[in-house]
């Protein structure tokens, strides 16, 4: 069955409700993320009824902090792809208001849970919080849940079989959407991507920009990067989804180009063996390998001589 996305809890059908849910932000899905997935999953199987994953719009973070820098791990869309995929039947996007951010725990669980989702299960991590300045947690779930017909059911901290709970991973220390951003901002992508299970990608439409690089020999695909976490600017390996499905390997810079003047982050994909016209369409592009930091050259000679240096090694990274 395909999924199904579901905006808020209010006046939905009987084929809206009763579902196992993952309850969660889960931007970036990533691997402890699936480990709650895949308690609801467990759980909807011997109950025959639908798996759900929750997130809410606008990210609490955006909500409370509206001026914050960009921090988002995947869109809405993204995170619908990586869902249907895992066998998700509901997408509940939730909407987070001033009304919301009001809710005590107890009410939020009442009205959103029981009352709204109907849920018979709630799988959640172990640092879960809800309601009003956070205070509700595993326990007062469970309390909850218990009195309004639903059980609950909680991830450790550490989830997957490679760990040893209570020990640190000094390669991963542990499955966190801030874990991500960090190892982004670091520019490793290898490592954003063991803990999110896949690279991060850049979605967007693809805008026109000074169209230099077309006269330069290098036409790029430019996108921004609207809310998303801005990892460490330079040149990386990509591999990019276009259109219509297929996949174009790529080198990329993502940054603020100071050798011509550009002042807003962007990403600038240069695919390789591709000329068709992309301005308008929508593509996704996988940061494979962070190459070198951004340079501002002397002149366009010497970036032309660093963009074919930065081209071959693209094409050799292994991954793609």
């Amino acid at each position: 069955m395909a999924l199904r996305i579901i905006h808020g809890w209010q006046a939905l059908t009987p084929d809206q409700r009763g579902a196992s849910l993952a309850y969660g932000n889960f931007d970036g899905l990533h691997r402890g993320h699936r480990e709650v997935i895949r308690d609801a999953l467990t759980v909807a199987q011997g109950f025959r009824i639908p798996l759900a994953v929750s997130t809410f719009e606008p990210h609490p973070r955006r909500f409370f902090q509206p001026h914050a820098e960009p921090f988002r791990l995947m869109s809405l869309a993204q995170q619908a792809r990586v869902l249907e995929e895992l066998g998700v039947d509901l997408f509940y996007v939730l909407p987070f208001t001033a009304e919301v951010a009001q809710m005590s725990d107890e009410a939020f669980a009442e009205t959103v849970f029981a009352r709204g989702l109907g849920v018979k299960h709630v799988a959640v991590g172990f640092d879960v919080t809800f309601g009003k300045d956070r205070t509700g947690d595993v326990e007062s779930l469970a309390r909850y849940g218990k009195r309004m017909g639903f059980t609950v059911s909680m991830r450790p901290k550490y989830g997957d079989a490679e760990f040893t709970p209570g020990l640190q991973n000094p390669e991963l220390d542990k499955y966190s959407s801030s874990a991500v951003r960090d190892a982004l901002k670091a520019g490793e992508a290898g490592k954003a991507a063991k803990i999110m299970g896949r690279f991060f990608a850049i979605e967007g439409e693809v805008m026109r920009g000074q169209q230099l690089g077309r006269t330069l020999g290098f036409p790029t695909a430019n996108v921004a990067l609207g809310d998303y976490v801005v990892p460490r600017l330079g040149v990386y390996a990509t591999r990019t989804r276009l259109p219509d499905g297929r996949e174009a390997a790529g080198v990329a810079n993502l940054g603020r180009n100071p050798t011509t003047g550009l002042v807003e982050p962007r990403l600038e994909v240069f695919l390789f063996d591709f000329d068709e016209d992309l301005y308008g369409e929508v593509i996704e592009t996988e940061l494979i390998h962070f190459i070198r930091p951004e340079l501002k050259f002397d002149s366009l000679e010497a970036m032309i001589e660093q963009m074919h240096k930065d081209g071959a090694e693209a094409r050799r990274w292994p991954g793609r």
